[in-house]
Parts: structure tokens; C-alpha cells; sequence
């Protein structure tokens, strides 16, 4: 343990449990990443979790910052926005990616302003319908739904008396608490309602079933089998997003220990926040750089 000291400069020691590490080797992206003085080991590990809507943007610039400094590597493990900030407060993680809002809690963290991505509504490639309204998505997912099935919402839907087959997140996830307070306005979802661990694995189930819809975050919302609907007539993409039109534009956020957050893991955030070539990697994979100082 004294030799993990050394590296982290007295951060506190990650508590990981083996059957969290297990899980870390598992499911995470190990990716090399920042730098570190000539004087330190050859080779560091930081460990971040929490958003998997936002893992491809990460795993993104921790390539591109690996090829500016090949020291450090990164483990992350993408449980979810929420799931993350509980990882920061207890120690196991030294980031989370969120891609909720702050909101009060006693939690002991700092939160940090990445860059702008949205929340997209996505349907089957096989429904016939491209625009939704905010209240027509409500009335699908909200706990007392009006609209069960296809014709409800649009009469010109070939899906005709199908039911719908709505999917969402667990919450753990930030994607689940940035619905429910945009969409459903602090209320629940309803028990139709399939709440998957990842946002990969709402995609899949949106591509698989033509009856479904569910929502994703951007770098999610395209493929083979399903696509996005505009919302209230704006379409869920990049540019839409950027110019802040797109009714589910939000930021996603760097989430730190309050006490003592490790140096370089600051110096790699803001790098993404405020570099021309991490810019240009966040645009690139779909999200929208706003070039900004972390701190």
C-alpha cells in the first residue's frame, strides 16, 4: 500500500473489495491516459466510474490523451451517473462521469462542467413515427400512462394496436434522475417501464423490438435498427444540441472527492475542458465541447 501512496501523493487508498474488483477487470475500459512527473513509476492506474452513456466520449479522450502522454492508465467501470457519486464519496473511484445535474446532497463531492450532450428518444427503425412532443413521451412512461399502445400516439402508425414496450434505466443511473425531472417532472415511471443497467443495453433492446422506445444519450441514438425522434420538432442531434434548441440538452460533469482530489487526475479534466485537441475529440464522437477551465 506504501507504494500506492507514493504515486497518488497521499490520496486516500482506493477500498476496493475483490469482488469489486473483479467486476472493475470485467466490465471497465482500461485505457492508458495521463501523464505523470519523470520522478514517478513508469506506470499508474487511476480508477473512475458512473456514466455509461458518456463511456465512448471517455474512452475517446483517453486515447487521444495517451498518445500526448503514455504513463498512466485509467480503469473505468460505467455503473451508472448516480452509482458514480456514491463510488467518489466512499473512495472506490477517483472521478465519476455524470450526466445528471447536481442537486442538493450531503454527498462529499465537487462537481465540474464537461461538455453539452442530450438525451435522445429513440424508436425502432420499423415505427413510422419521427417527432414526439414532451407530454406524448410523458404520457407513455409516466406512472399512470395514457398511451399503452402505438395508435394512442400516432394514428398513422403502422404499429396500430401494439403495445408499446417503453425502456429505461435503473437509478442508479443520472440518465434515469435527468428523465424523470425533465420528462416526468419529479414523478415515477410506470411498472411497463423496463429499467436496464446500461445505456448500450437500451439500444439493444430498442433495436430489437419493433414495438419499443426508450431513451439514450447521443453517442447511443443512432443504428441499424432504431433512431431518434425530433422532439417538439427539433431534432436530437450535435448541432441541435449545441445550440441549446434541442429541448434535452444538458451538460455531463466531471464528479471529484471534496478532499484532497488527486492532482493529475484535475490536470486530465482540464485538458478535456480546455484544450483545442480535446475539443476536437468531443465533437468528433458526437458530444459538443464548450472550451472552459475545470478550475
Amino acid at each position: 500500500m506504501s507504494s500506492f501512496r507514493s504515486r497518488f501523493g497521499g490520496f486516500k487508498p482506493i477500498k476496493l473489495s475483490s469482488k469489486r474488483a473483479k467486476a472493475l477487470i470485467g466490465v471497465a475500459a482500461v485505457l492508458p491516459a495521463l501523464a505523470i512527473p519523470a520522478a514517478a513509476s513508469a506506470s499508474t492506474t487511476f480508477y473512475g466510474s458512473g456514466s455509461s452513456a458518456a463511456q465512448s466520449y471517455m474512452q475517446a479522450l483517453f486515447s487521444a490523451y495517451h498518445k500526448l502522454h503514455p504513463s498512466i492508465r485509467f480503469v473505468y467501470n460505467p455503473d451508472g451517473g448516480n452509482a458514480g457519486v456514491t463510488d467518489v464519496a466512499d473512495g472506490s473511484s477517483q472521478f465519476a462521469v455524470q450526466t445528471a445535474a447536481p442537486s442538493a446532497t450531503k454527498v462529499p463531492t465537487d462537481w465540474y462542467k464537461l461538455f453539452l450532450d442530450g438525451l435522445c428518444i429513440d424508436v425502432n427503425s420499423a415505427n413510422n413515427l419521427t417527432n414526439a412532443t414532451e407530454a406524448q413521451v410523458a404520457d407513455i412512461f409516466q406512472a399512470n400512462p395514457l398511451d399503452t399502445v402505438w395508435n394512442q400516439v400516432s394514428s398513422s402508425d403502422k404499429l396500430g394496436s401494439a403495445t408499446i414496450l417503453p425502456e429505461g434505466r435503473t437509478s442508479a443511473a443520472g440518465q434515469y434522475t435527468f428523465f424523470v425531472a425533465s420528462i416526468l417532472h419529479g414523478g415515477n415511471e410506470n411498472s411497463a417501464v423496463t429499467q436496464e443497467a446500461t445505456d448500450g443495453e437500451v439500444k439493444v433492446q430498442i433495436e430489437t423490438h419493433p414495438n419499443a422506445i426508450g431513451y439514450v444519450g447521443l453517442a447511443n441514438s443512432t443504428g441499424k435498427g432504431e433512431k431518434a425522434l425530433s422532439l417538439n420538432g427539433v431534432p436530437c442531434t450535435a448541432k441541435y444540441v449545441g445550440n441549446e434548441t434541442y429541448p434535452l440538452w444538458r451538460w455531463d460533469w466531471v464528479v471529484l472527492p471534496k478532499s484532497n482530489p488527486n492532482q493529475q487526475v484535475i490536470a486530465f479534466f482540464n485538458w478535456v475542458t480546455d484544450s483545442t485537441a480535446a475539443a476536437k475529440v468531443i465533437n468528433s464522437v458526437g458530444a459538443v465541447a464548450r472550451r472552459h477551465p475545470l478550475l
